[in-house]
């Protein structure tokens, strides 16, 4: 399905050095990556070690432009779409989408290593070492934008084209409620607007319906672990990373399906 430019043993040993030594922030790392239908993008990658965030941004091959963060401070992960809209059929020039989701503890490495990377041939197209399928997430609750820093700091600069339309699960809602997170920021939406008994958008006639929308999110390359190597007689010490790939598949409620057209498709 994807294809394999570059072997693993290559991709940690030779393209991507820890400059453990180095106090320069890396800003602005550019990788050159093979989407999941063939195209060729850049992905930037951009770390802040005191924010402890990592942003990871790219165009797909459509246009939809695509950012993902992670805050590790409050254990959060965004995600946004901003979706190219289609003027003949009465769509603005674009239409935000916007996930928020509980961050695990592992899924990408630290900001501090974030800001460490170098890469020794940009002009290399990577592959990811490990596929990390996909992932079904219901989105069954939304979050209010105008109080939304009590959960975390960077959902209004991401999010804020979105407006009242960003997503997050009642089980993310549960998870931060019991770590103490304001509960006035959510609101579960009601048992009738559930996706699971929603008319899916693609099977809806009537633009105008509400119904199920789906919408999915591939981040085709993002470093994942740290790789350790060991010297005869030594500790070990950080020498490179691992990186991975995996998708994202947010099913929601849309008020009408004209602001999911994208779904007429989907199988």
């Amino acid at each position: 399905m994807y294809a394999r430019l570059t072997s693993p043993v290559a991709l940690v040993q030779i393209v991507f050095l820890l400059c453990l030594f180095s106090p320069r922030v890396c800003s602005g790392l550019k990788v050159l990556v093979r989407l999941h239908d063939g195209k060729i993008t850049e992905e930037i990658l951009e770390a802040d070690s005191e924010k402890d965030i990592i942003t990871l941004e790219f165009k797909q091959g459509d246009g939809t432009f695509i950012t993902f963060l992670s805050d590790f401070k409050r254990h959060v992960k965004i995600f946004r779409a901003l979706v190219l809209g289609e003027p003949e059929r009465g769509q603005t020039q674009y239409q935000a989408l916007c996930f928020i989701s509980h961050l695990d503890h592992g899924e990408l490495i630290p900001s501090e290593a974030m800001t460490r990377l170098r890469q020794k041939n940009p002009r290399v197209v990577r592959s990811a070492e490990e596929m990390r399928g996909v992932e079904r997430l219901n989105m069954n609750a939304v979050v209010n934008m105008s109080i939304s820093w009590h959960l975390s700091t960077h959902i209004h600069n991401v999010c804020r084209e979105a407006q009242d339309l960003v997503y997050t699960r009642q089980q993310d809602v549960k998870h931060w409620l019991d770590r103490g997170v304001e509960g006035s920021i959510f609101k579960v939406l009601p048992q009738s607007l559930d996706v699971t008994g929603l008319q899916s958008c693609n099977s809806t006639a009537d633009p105008w319906q509400p119904c199920a929308c789906s919408y999915r999110i591939n981040l085709e390359w993002f470093p994942c672990q740290l790789k350790y190597c060991r010297s005869q007689g030594s500790n070990p010490y950080k020498c490179g990373i691992k990186s991975c790939s995996k998708g994202y598949r947010f099913d929601f409620y849309t008020p009408h399906k004209q602001l999911c057209l994208w779904d007429e498709d989907s199988p």
